[in-house]
């Protein structure tokens, strides 16, 4: 690592505000100042545990409170900073070399982490006295970076042609739990057990009873989705059929293919549901318009058809 290395700091996430529950965003090299590679998830935190500290070799975090609050607590080796961690639209940036432990969780608080590698146990360095050492081999940090706001761009209207696809199509997809006494985590990679790379996240929260969300449809992007908290169910319409999935586990994602027509609803009090999306944002990519979505599936059979 040389002297420019980057330094912590809070990056305020964009914050769609809507009567019928909000929506916050990030995206890889854009909000996320590096490539996401796995994104994980810890929950079911009971009152007064912590979460062990640890540092990285290489890899950098953003850490954000989905849910409730908690607190993250950073070390340079010589000065300690505590980061509290209760809103949905603020992530803190953590780059390699920094020691971090996370506490002062409250009832059923959510952490989500974003990280730039696949999980490396020898990229973890877990004893305070041997990171010490190691960061004292490092040259003198820089001056701080800015932090990225990111923004979202609209690219210019691609319509690629909607995909032929089934409501059978989309599949549920039992995610690993791992067990702690100190709170359960669960982590997704790319490309295990998902079939893709995470360039873009989003998740929906303080959401009223009885409201439904993400009418919708996309022409490529292929997305999972998770209730983090709480519970709430998806319709799924490819035109010719409906499917009611509901969601209520963290540990158990919709993968929804492209070509589907999707609404959320049925949203129980604190759910937060949580979107794992293959591409950036696109308004190109979306139909927001269900006869428009059933009028191009019709168009698209006829011209098979007629072939």
């Amino acid at each position: 690592m040389d002297a420019d290395r980057p330094s912590p700091r809070i990056i305020h996430l964009p914050k769609v505000s809507d009567p019928r529950g909000n929506l916050s965003f990030l995206e890889s090299e854009g909000h996320v100042p590096f490539s996401i590679r796995r994104a994980y998830w810890i929950y079911d935190v009971p009152g007064g545990m912590h979460r062990d500290g640890h540092a990285f070799r290489t890899q950098h975090e953003l850490i954000v409170a989905l849910s409730g609050s908690f607190d993250v607590v950073l070390n340079d080796g010589a000065t300690e900073t505590r980061h509290h961690m209760a809103r949905s639209y603020y992530a803190l940036y953590v780059p390699p070399m920094t020691w971090r432990r996370i506490d002062n969780f409250s009832t059923n608080s959510v952490v989500l982490v974003l990280s730039s590698q696949d999980y490396d146990p020898a990229d973890y360095i877990e004893d305070f006295d041997e990171y010490r050492r190691l960061l004292a081999l490092l040259p003198e940090p820089g001056q701080p970076e800015s932090a990225t706001e990111g923004t979202r761009h609209d690219s210019a209207p691609r319509p690629a042609p909607l995909p032929p696809a089934s409501v059978d199509s989309c599949q549920l997809i039992a995610l690993d739990k791992h067990h702690h006494a100190n709170g359960n985590l669960t982590v997704v990679q790319n490309g295990d057990p998902i079939p893709f790379d995470i360039r873009r996240v989003y998740y929906l929260y303080d959401i009223p009873g009885g409201e439904a969300r993400g009418g919708h449809a996309h022409r490529q992007l292929r997305q999972l989705l998770v209730a983090i908290s709480g519970s709430f169910d998806v319709v799924l319409d490819d035109g010719r059929r409906q499917r009611r999935v509901t969601l209520g586990r963290p540990y158990q994602g919709l993968l929804i293919v492209p070509g589907i027509w999707r609404v959320l609803d049925n949203f129980s009090s604190g759910s937060v549901c949580l979107c794992l999306a293959s591409e950036h944002y696109d308004e190109a990519d979306y139909i927001r318009n269900h006869d428009d979505f059933i009028a191009e599936l019709r168009h698209n059979a006829e011209t098979q058809n007629n072939h």
